[in-house]
């Protein structure tokens, strides 16, 4: 659920901006708006991602006190019956987790340096490039992931605590493809922008 509520903002984000060039006032509050939901989606997945960090931490050293902590993910079982699989699907949630906060540290970057009386240009095209590889990349990450938490299920693990962090990566590579589309819209405007202030 929380994949979608990331996917959906980002593409109303991109779509906002890729109208600017015809903003209106009410369009430009509506921006605004989409750029506070777009901070608190950050605030959120930083502290999404610094909770993970830190069960992650006791759970190599203080395992009995996960319990008490914000996300509450014991794979202490995992842990000990095979090292190599729970350091390997904590690098998942880890990675998948910290792109998706630098996703958004993307995304606000390019809101408050977006000029909304020339919107096209080689910077927010350019962002908006990385925001679709950042977006392609925890989709392969959390569809790689799912798989091979599958898996393991398959070997006698116990995975219905992570299905949490990967259940809609298909979203994220579709969001990928529809936002890289966009980029190449913005790079062919910034051409003919440029064209135009040649000719003019």
């Amino acid at each position: 659920m929380y994949i979608y509520c990331y996917s959906i903002n980002i593409y109303y984000i991109c779509g906002v901006i890729l109208t600017l060039n015809i903003m209106s006032k009410g369009n430009i509050f509506v921006f605004k708006a989409l750029h506070i939901v777009a901070w608190i989606i950050f605030v959120g997945l930083c502290i999404e991602a610094g909770g993970l960090i830190v069960n992650f931490i006791f759970s190599l050293y203080k395992p009995e006190f996960v319990q008490n902590l914000f996300q509450k993910l014991d794979l202490s079982v995992m842990y000990n019956r095979s090292k190599l699989a729970f350091f390997g699907m904590y690098g998942f949630i880890l990675v998948i987790s910290i792109l998706k906060a630098y996703l958004f540290y993307v995304v606000i970057r390019l809101i408050n340096k977006l000029n909304l009386a020339k919107p096209f240009n080689t910077y927010v095209a350019d962002q908006i490039t990385k925001i679709s590889y950042f977006t392609f990349a925890i989709g392969i990450l959390s569809n790689l992931a799912r798989q091979i938490a599958q898996n393991l299920q398959q070997l006698g693990y116990d995975i219905d605590k992570l299905n949490q962090f990967w259940p809609d990566s298909q979203a994220f590579i579709l969001m990928a493809a529809v936002i890289y589309v966009i980029a190449t819209i913005f790079s062919r405007g910034v051409e003919i922008q440029n064209e135009n202030d040649l000719t003019v």
